[in-house]
């Protein structure tokens, strides 16, 4: 190292993720990203996620020497407690209120990553005068599309939920239905969610996105001119994650061993394998998974299926009762097809040379997995803001076709439409077949993987995008909080 960074005083951030596991993994690959930049980073977390983070966090001390900590923040209420990152996002964190002031307080960054669902933490911040900024877990386009409907409220304008309208004034052409559109954009529902559910942050310094410039350069210029210029793009950040150990843990421990997948994805031809998960806390309707089992089953394609939720039940099944008689024996002997009941090691999975395609509900943090690893997607939004992920990867990326999700819900939602296995079978097809318009797919979903890679590497435009964070904070005076561009 040069003498300047010798006589440099190192800058200190703190990361406070949200408990959901699209926003909390995330948050702490970025908090890995900034300590690769030599930023001293520190992860917030609650006693039932700590024992998982920390051992991530420990690899990265021991192994490549980063200044990269863990700090356990004690809930006010013995009930309090979301250890699987199932967290909905009305769920109230504000029990963290009091250790969270007293770090704070006694030990004050010089910047605070902030989830935006932690409704209740920017006004502490701002009290304390320390200067933070605000993640919540998604990309440019998708905050654009949100950004569109509430300026032009297309979606009050339809007959009928179902029928299509274009987004006004987006770089591309974005057809919607109102079913797709969240409750809370519609004019019947303007007061659903309650507004402490959607209340904006006020005086951060800006905004952190986990994507990268070559992705989405139309909407992060839409986003800078018609949102907010400050804005600081440092994705992928799964792509931190190197080691076998990183991609099996990330997250949670798996509910199956590594072993048992690699030996399965080990026999498998390159690019025959579809992966289906839904995340982490999507719920299915019961009769749901029959129609998937059939359709993968009759597929002739291999699969490994990260079975999640169902409505109406909190926890997955423990037993078969969800898949017809026998399908589970069936693949098993003839080595088609590998079920997983829990968390899965999603990355491990993903960038093996044998999968092909990826059936994901699209949330952004998944979205951004399968495009790293450079796969076509069979889309199957369900909520938050999936409909427009769908959109960003079908109309605008082109590397991905629609099952055929009509309707958002809510997450905790048990009333969903059951998609047929015909439906199931022909998506399936179109992103696993052998014909021009998959084999197209494929070619540009590869092109992205390269660009992904490409972006966070010294001198990439994401790596470059963290110098940049990294060096307007130094700018900043010491306890300046208030909005700058």
């Amino acid at each position: 190292m040069g003498s300047e960074d010798e006589t440099m005083s190192k800058l200190e951030m703190y990361f406070f993720p949200f408990l959901g596991g699209g926003h909390m993994i995330p948050m702490i690959d970025t908090a890995r990203v900034f300590a690769s930049h030599r930023v001293k980073s520190t992860v917030l977390a609650v006693p039932s996620e700590a024992g998982v983070i920390s051992k991530t966090i420990n690899r990265d001390q021991d192994t490549l020497g980063l200044d990269i900590h863990l700090h356990v923040l004690a809930a006010s209420s013995s009930s309090f407690n979301f250890g699987d990152m199932t967290a909905l996002p009305s769920t109230d964190t504000s029990a963290l209120r009091l250790p969270f002031e007293e770090l704070l307080s006694s030990h004050p960054p010089d910047c605070l990553v902030l989830d935006t669902f932690h409704r209740w933490a920017s006004d502490v911040v701002t009290d304390l005068s320390v200067p933070y900024i605000i993640f919540n877990g998604s990309g440019c386009f998708p905050r654009c599309v949100n950004h569109a409907l509430d300026l032009h409220a297309p979606q009050d304008k339809v007959e009928s939920d179902d029928e299509p309208f274009i987004v006004p004034g987006l770089p591309h052409r974005i057809e919607l239905t109102k079913s797709q559109v969240p409750q809370f954009h519609r004019k019947e529902n303007k007061g659903f969610p309650p507004k402490r559910l959607h209340k904006p942050p006020t005086g951060n310094i800006g905004f952190l996105i986990n994507s990268f410039q070559e992705l989405e350069p139309d909407y992060i210029e839409y986003y800078k001119k018609h949102i907010d210029p400050r804005v600081w793009l440092v994705g992928p950040v799964s792509l931190i994650n190197n080691s076998t150990s990183d991609k099996s843990t990330r997250g949670q421990s798996s509910a199956i061993s590594e072993s048992i997948c690699l030996d399965f994805l080990a026999t498998k031809p390159p690019n025959s394998v579809i992966y289906i998960s839904f995340g982490s806390s999507a719920r299915l309707p019961f009769l749901q998974f029959a129609e998937i089992a059939h359709a993968l089953e009759n597929s002739r394609h291999f699969f490994i299926w990260a079975i999640g939720k169902h409505s109406g039940d909190p926890t997955p099944k423990p037993d078969s009762s969800l898949l017809p008689d026998g399908f589970e024996d069936r693949i098993s002997d003839s080595g088609q097809g590998l079920i997983i009941r829990g968390w899965a090691p999603q990355l491990l999975i993903l960038e093996n040379e044998a999968v092909g395609a990826f059936v994901t509900h699209c949330g952004w943090n998944s979205m951004m997995e399968g495009l790293c690893a450079g796969l076509a997607t069979a889309t199957w939004p369900l909520s938050a803001e999936q409909f427009n992920n769908e959109r960003l990867v079908t109309e605008v990326l082109n590397v991905g076709v629609k099952v055929g999700s009509k309707e958002w819900r809510g997450h905790d939602d048990v009333e969903r439409s059951v998609i047929g296995r015909e439906t199931v079978s022909a998506a399936v097809e179109m992103v696993m077949g052998d014909g021009d318009e998959a084999m197209e797919r494929r070619r540009r979903a590869a092109e992205v993987r390269v660009v992904a890679r490409r972006a966070l590497e010294k001198g990439g435009s994401s790596y470059e995008g963290a110098e940049e964070l990294i060096e307007h904070l130094r700018r900043m005076p010491k306890g300046e909080t208030k909005q700058s561009s």
